[in-house]
Order: C-alpha cells, then structure tokens, then sequence
C-alpha cells in the first residue's frame, strides 16, 4: 500500500478546485449538473486508488463534518435568496404548498415502499424516507441558469422550501417520542423558542457586523452561526431555524426594519453586508460542495450495482418521486410543467441526514445502496430533463457562483 505525501495531498486538492470550476463551465454547455460531474470523478478517483494500491484515509466523521457546514450554508443561502415581496406573494404561497405537499405524499409512497419491502418498523420507514424525499437545493440552484425567469423564481423557492420543511420533519419523527399529544406540544413549545431566539440573536450578530471594524468579520459569524447550530442540537431545538431567520432578515431588512418594534431599536444599512454575505456564502458553498461530492463519490463502492434488491427498492423510490411530482404539478400548472417534472435530484441534504439517523432507528435491513442509486439515479434524470429542454428567447444566466451576485428574486 502507497500512502500520499502531504505535499502531493495538497496538489491533489487544489488541481480538485480547479476541476470542480471547469465542472461548473462545462455543466453550463452540456446541461448536465456538475455535482453529477463531480460524484463521477469521485468514484473514477476511487478507481485510480484501487488500482495504483494508494491509500487515503477517509473517516466518515470528515464527509459528516463537510455535509452539516454545507446543510447551514444551504440554509443560510436559501434564506439570502428568500425576497418576501407583495408582488410575490402567490409564487410564494404556490410554491411552499407545492413543496409541501410533494414532500408528503412522496414521503407516504416511500414509507410504505420501505416498509412493506424491508418488513421493518413503520416509524423507522418513515424517518429513512423523508430524507429521500427532500429536493436538493445543493443541486438545483446551480442546474437553472438554462430555464426561463418564471421556472427559475418557482424552482428556487420550492427547493428551498424543500430543505426546510424535510429538515422540519426530520427533526421531529427523530425525537424519542412522535406522533402524541406531548410531542407536539414540545415541538412547538421549541418551535416558538427557535423563532424568539432567531429575532435576538440575528440582532445580536447584525449588531458585530455592524461594530466590528476588522476586514476578517464574516467568517466570523460562520463560526457563530456553527456554535448557535451545535448549541441547538445539543439543546435538542430546530437551531437551522435560526441560520434561516438570520438569512431571511439580512435579505428583508428594509422591509422589517418598518415595524415600530423593530425601528426604535435599529437603523441600519444592509446592502453591503447582504452582498459581501452572498458573495462569502456562494464561494464556501462552491468549495463545500466540490469536496463533498467528490468525496462521497470516491466512499461509494460500485458493488451495489450486482445487488438485485439496489435496482428493484431503489427503482421503485425513484419511479415514485417522479409520478408524484408528475401528477401534482399536471393538476396544479396552469402552464408547461417541463423541465420541472424532472426536478427531483436528492443530494447533500438526504445525505447528511442520513448520517444523523440515532442508532434506535436504524434499519436493521437498509442496504445503502438504495440511497446511492437514489442520488445518481434522480440527478440524472434532472440532466435528461435539462439536455432535452429549450429555453425561449435569451434568458439564460451565469451560474450563480460565478455571476455577478444581483438580487434573484
């Protein structure tokens, strides 16, 4: 066994960025998503140790720790692009409910895919399937850059909707106790506090950036916004709700900032902070993202693909999340529903929250090559379904990582 030398380590991860940023130019030209691109270069990677007998530590806590910091740059980046605006309010309200109804009637099929295939308990079928139910933001916002305005305000709304309200519902069907009176009273009893605790330490984090005269200020509230989730977690509250409110409130201050409550005690100008945050944020979820996927590309090991119950449990998950998004959209659009039918990719978040499954919900008869199919299964169909699309007129944008940050919604 060959072990790699730090020096050539380090040559390793750059020449991976440089490579993750042609992805991104290449995914522009050819319509396929780059973390698709990136997921296969892992595991040709993973081929190219094998055969060269080169080993490279990989402890899952590494792909755990990268998943949970790009999980809050997720959310924090769905709330920055979250424009609460009168006009938008019925794109708004269609596209929670659509995200919201998708997410549970998808969550019902794969329950009870899992359940009667697997004959395990129904709870834990329901905690291993929404997760697989959750759209991936991670790998939606950088696939739109082709689609029309309308289809891209939708889509960005929806899948960020997606990963809050599947995050909602994770954390509550993992509690030691669901489905009574007493849960929900306490899980609305932390709801509330989350939300309470969001107005006072979203203020309390504008209020340093504000004050802090030091250029290095938003890696800063980084490492802040990771305490406040750790600190959550550990208090068992939904503590993404807060990098949410935090997000939501530095992208609609003007508008918060009108409230008599809120006027007395704050005058601030946000503009600079919000574009410095996007831009910050879109550069560390680019280079999260790049490592993440590369990484659980080379963990995945290819011999799931001989396994008869991957194809047939993981085809059925599939084929249910596309008929349920199919059916709900036809009945709901008022126009052409393509290339959004083809909009189901599962990436970082169905991952990491995976990882965070306790060990007393475990499935004892989950083979994870189901959640491998599921994840290169769905982003492929979402390529299949941008290759065939063709945008009308010239509206086509950068991606957003390499395009000049402008206010999306």
């Amino acid at each position: 066994m060959h072990y790699v030398s730090t020096e050539w380590l380090l040559i390793i991860l750059c020449c991976l960025v440089v490579l993750s940023y042609l992805f991104s130019i290449v995914s522009r030209k050819i319509r396929v998503p780059s973390v698709l691109l990136l997921l296969f270069a892992g595991i040709g990677l993973r081929f190219l140790a094998l055969a060269y007998n080169i080993v490279i530590p990989l402890p899952g806590q590494i792909i755990e720790a990268l998943g949970v910091v790009g999980l809050i740059m997720i959310v924090l980046e769905a709330g920055l692009d979250l424009k609460i605006e009168k006009e938008k309010i019925g794109l708004i309200r269609y596209s929670f409910f659509t995200a919201l109804f998708i997410l549970i009637f998808s969550t019902a099929i794969v329950t009870g895919i899992l359940y009667y295939w697997l004959r395990e308990d129904l709870v834990k079928s329901l905690v291993y399937a929404i997760p697989l139910c959750i759209m991936s933001s991670s790998i939606v916002l950088p696939s739109i850059h082709h689609l029309t305005e309308r289809k891209r305000e939708f889509l960005i709304y929806e899948a960020s909707f997606s990963d809050i309200l599947g995050i909602i519902f994770f954390n509550y069907f993992i509690a030691k106790e669901v489905l009574t009176l007493y849960s929900f009273g306490l899980f609305g009893f932390n709801f509330i506090v989350s939300i309470i605790l969001s107005f006072f330490l979203s203020i309390a984090l504008f209020f340093i950036l504000r004050r802090t005269h030091l250029e290095v200020k938003f890696f800063l509230i980084f490492s802040l916004l990771v305490l406040i989730y750790a600190g959550g977690k550990l208090l068992h509250l939904p503590s993404l709700m807060i990098i949410l409110a935090f997000g939501l409130l530095i992208n609609n201050w003007e508008g918060i900032q009108k409230l008599p409550a809120v006027n007395k005690i704050a005058h601030w100008e946000m503009g600079s902070i919000r574009s410095s945050l996007h831009s910050i944020t879109a550069e560390s979820s680019f280079l999260v993202r790049t490592f993440f996927f590369l990484l659980f590309g080379f963990s995945i090991d290819l011999k799931f693909l001989y396994e008869v119950e991957v194809w047939m449990v993981g085809s059925l998950i599939v084929i249910g999340l596309f008929l349920i998004r199919l059916l709900y959209l036809r009945f709901s659009f008022k126009t052409t529903i393509f290339p959004e039918s083809f909009f189901i990719p599962r990436g970082l978040i169905t991952i990491v929250l995976f990882y965070k499954i306790p060990a007393h919900l475990k499935l004892a008869n989950f083979n994870d090559g189901i959640l491998f199919f599921v994840v290169l299964s769905t982003s492929i169909i979402l390529a299949l379904g941008m290759l065939f699309y063709k945008a009308s007129g010239t509206d086509v944008i950068e991606e957003p990582q390499f395009a000049e940050r402008k206010e999306l919604l």
